[in-house]
């Protein structure tokens, strides 16, 4: 694998993820952002957070396999939430935890979570992009 994640001490040890990823590998892999789309671009899980996570994540994993990779290969996640407030944690971990299970994929790259006004579609809540290194 052309990617280690890393849990250094002196940073909080969480979890689901892993603060750092160090790179190895020759080809950067850059998925454009995932909503809660099905393969037909009807929307999955409207007005609901963690159906709508967990199908964003799964369609990550679907355009990584496209690239020849998996989540082994994410160096780093990008997460954009409408309307965010730390109350809807819970559900972003739920809908994570899922598609995690699903994937069969721990822990998770390092991520950034961004609250936003909106993204493409009103019934879209949140989107994930992703960034992958392949040898």
């Amino acid at each position: 694998m052309a990617i280690t994640l890393v849990n250094p001490d002196g940073l909080p040890q969480i979890p689901v993820y892993r603060q750092v990823s160090i790179a190895t590998g020759s080809k950067l892999v850059f998925l454009a952002g995932q909503v809660a789309w099905d393969a037909e671009g009807n929307t999955v899980g409207e007005g609901d957070l963690a159906t709508q996570v967990e199908q964003c994540y799964l369609n990550v994993g679907t355009a990584l396999a496209a690239a020849g990779a998996s989540f082994d290969d994410v160096a780093k996640l990008t997460v954009y939430v409408v309307d965010w407030t730390p109350d809807k944690m819970p559900l972003f971990l739920e809908g994570v935890a899922r598609a995690s299970a699903v994937l069969g994929i721990t822990p998770m790259a390092p991520g950034t979570l961004i609250g936003v006004a909106a993204l493409d579609v009103p019934e879209h809540l949140v989107e994930v992009e992703a960034t992958a290194v392949i040898d």
